[in-house]
C-alpha cells in the first residue's frame, strides 16, 4: 500500500496584501536606471515591481532579499502563477 504524500505548502500566503498596488508598470529600479528587463514580477506583500532573474538587474530577487516579503507573482500578462523564495514553492495564482 502507498502513502499519499501531502502537497507542499506555504505559511507566507498569509502575508499577501489583497489591497496591494503595483508600484508601476515596469520594473522600478530598471526605470530609474536606465535599465531593461526580460520579465517582470510584483511583490504581492508591497507592490514592488522587479524585473526576474533572466533579467540584468535581477531586482524582484534582490527586493525580497532587502525585504523578505516572501511572495511574489508574475506581472506579465496571461501567466497567473506564483513564487514563495523561502519555501522555493511555485504556485498557481488566483
Amino acid at each position: 500500500m502507498s502513502q499519499r504524500q501531502t502537497p507542499p505548502t506555504c505559511e507566507h500566503i498569509s502575508q499577501i496584501n489583497l489591497n496591494m498596488v503595483p508600484s508601476g508598470d515596469g520594473c522600478k529600479e530598471c526605470l530609474e536606471k536606465g535599465g531593461r528587463w526580460v520579465h517582470l514580477r510584483v511583490c504581492l506583500i508591497c507592490g514592488h515591481v522587479g524585473c526576474c532573474d533572466n533579467s540584468p538587474g535581477k531586482h524582484a530577487t534582490k527586493h525580497f532579499h532587502t525585504t523578505q516579503h516572501a511572495i511574489i507573482q508574475s506581472f506579465e500578462p496571461g501567466e497567473d502563477w506564483r513564487w514563495c523564495y523561502v519555501d522555493e514553492l511555485f504556485m498557481a495564482g488566483e
